[in-house]
């Protein structure tokens, strides 16, 4: 039976966050997981060295490490993230991140 058009194809199904976006040379690949007028939830890969520069958000940002090791910085302090961690970029606080290794993460943004 065909999917109904639009569906989303992770519906209803186990699957590991990890292999949603894969690796590509001096990149970062994102797939949305979630998106919704209340948050979103995507899975990054960045190759190593990659990352993006800092910002700020109006509302909380979890990060969850997935695969490799990673860097976050939140209000001018670094913090490593690796597998299986997890760190909370509080509300109007500039952020960055930047992966040291090849890095997945989850990314849960609620608005």
């Amino acid at each position: 039976m065909a999917e109904a058009e639009g569906k989303n194809d992770l519906h209803a199904k186990p699957i590991k966050l990890a292999d949603l976006a894969g690796f590509q040379e001096h990149s970062i690949v994102s797939r949305e997981v979630i998106k919704k007028t209340t948050g979103t939830v995507t899975v990054f890969a960045f190759d190593a060295g990659e990352g993006l520069s800092e910002h700020t958000a109006p509302f909380d940002a979890l990060v969850y490490a997935l695969e490799g090791e990673g860097e976050v910085m939140i209000a001018g302090t670094w913090h490593r993230v690796t597998e299986g961690e997890m760190i909370i970029m509080p509300t109007n606080l500039p952020h960055a991140l930047k992966a040291v290794k090849q890095f997945k993460m989850l990314l849960i943004l609620i608005k």
